[in-house]
């Protein structure tokens, strides 16, 4: 049974910094890519970066530069640096394969950027 548990939101200040985890169970993390999502009151659930079994990382264009996906094969598990943190990233962050899987969606993790 696959289950993906998302930790490290929180309440953050304009321009601070946060660092997600999401720890994975089951057999999908060493052969995926893994994605970071969120969705904001009212938005739809949108992509936020993804990163390969290899390695290699995409970002949204919203988050390039200030946000970084990574990953630790051994512990089952993605990271997401976000730094430089605005309001509009105010979202509950959730993380799953990429491509996503509707069936792997866990509680997701809150993010709340305010002064």
């Amino acid at each position: 049974q696959v289950q993906l548990v998302e930790s490290g939101g929180g309440l953050v200040q304009p321009g601070g910094s946060l660092r997600l985890s999401c720890a994975a169970s089951g057999n999908i993390f060493r052969f995926n890519a893994m994605g970071w999502y969120r969705q904001a009151p009212g938005n739809q659930r949108e992509f936020v970066a993804r990163i390969t079994s290899g390695g290699s990382t995409n970002y949204a264009d919203s988050v390039k530069g200030r946000f970084t996906i990574s990953r630790d094969n051994a512990k089952n598990t993605v990271y997401l640096q976000m730094n430089s943190l605005k309001p509009e990233d105010t979202a509950v962050y959730y993380c799953n394969t990429w491509p996503m899987n509707p069936l792997y969606w866990g509680q997701g993790t809150q993010v709340t950027v305010s002064s």
